[in-house]
């Protein structure tokens, strides 16, 4: 599944301060069935910077041919701009090829790490931005779920996870419907111990809404724990 590599290994050290990557939606193909989104930081440790550029199947919740593409600096160079760069360049023929900047969908609800209040868990929002408002609401829950200490997480971490996410509520009413879940946590993604449902973005694609989940794995880095962005894709 797409949510399965879209964190590239880190070799943890000592816990000083990790890195939060940023997130940037990218778009939808007009029938929705293909959604990008980029993300980006400077990496803890090497103080080198990078740009991830996901393109996900959002029927099959899997990565195109291709996908994704990775751009890392150089140790200590933290030009941002020009990784960033780089990285387009390199993903401007599938995004001109699927008309993704026609089509940049919406963000719809967003609970980053550093926001105070909101439970990490849960998140709550319309479909779209409206006022008067469109519809009634929806509800998502991330639930972690245990998994197996990765082998090369052994003895620097005392637990992993995995997570599931299901509806709570759709269009206002009570739900319980599954929305994503996983038997078996990828070591592509690092030393996982934790998730946040961090936000959504939706699309009105054919035949129906797209709703894609932000979720943020918090993983074991150089420094200390890191930040990184899955996106996976709904089925309201």
């Amino acid at each position: 599944m797409a949510a399965f590599a879209a964190c590239t290994m880190l070799a943890p050290a000592a816990a000083v301060a990790g890195d939060f990557a940023q997130v940037r939606p990218i778009g939808f193909s007009a029938d929705g069935g293909i959604f990008a989104y980029e993300e980006f930081g400077i990496q803890d440790g090497s103080g080198s910077a990078y740009s991830n550029i996901y393109f996900i199947d959002t029927a099959k919740d899997e990565y195109l041919p291709g996908s994704p593409i990775r751009v890392q600096a150089p140790e200590n160079d933290s030009s941002l701009r020009r990784v960033r760069a780089e990285a387009a360049a390199k993903a401007s023929p599938a995004v001109a090829h699927y008309s993704l900047n026609e089509h940049p969908g919406q963000l719809v609800a967003l609970n980053p790490y550093s926001e105070v209040g909101p439970a990490g868990d849960t998140l709550r929002y319309y479909a779209f931005p409206a006022e008067p408002r469109v519809g009634q609401p929806y509800t998502i829950k991330l639930t972690e779920t245990p998994a197996p200490v990765p082998e090369i997480c052994s003895g620097l971490v005392e637990k992993s996870v995995g997570f599931r996410l299901e509806f709570t509520e759709k269009a206002g009413k009570p739900s319980n419907q599954s929305a994503y879940s996983e038997n078996r946590t990828p070591q592509s993604r690092g030393c996982p111990t934790g998730y946040r449902i961090a936000g959504v973005v939706t699309y009105d694609g054919a035949p129906q809404t797209i709703h894609m989940a932000l979720v943020m794995v918090l993983r074991l880095g150089f420094e200390g724990m890191d930040g990184r962005w899955l996106a996976v894709p709904l089925k309201p």
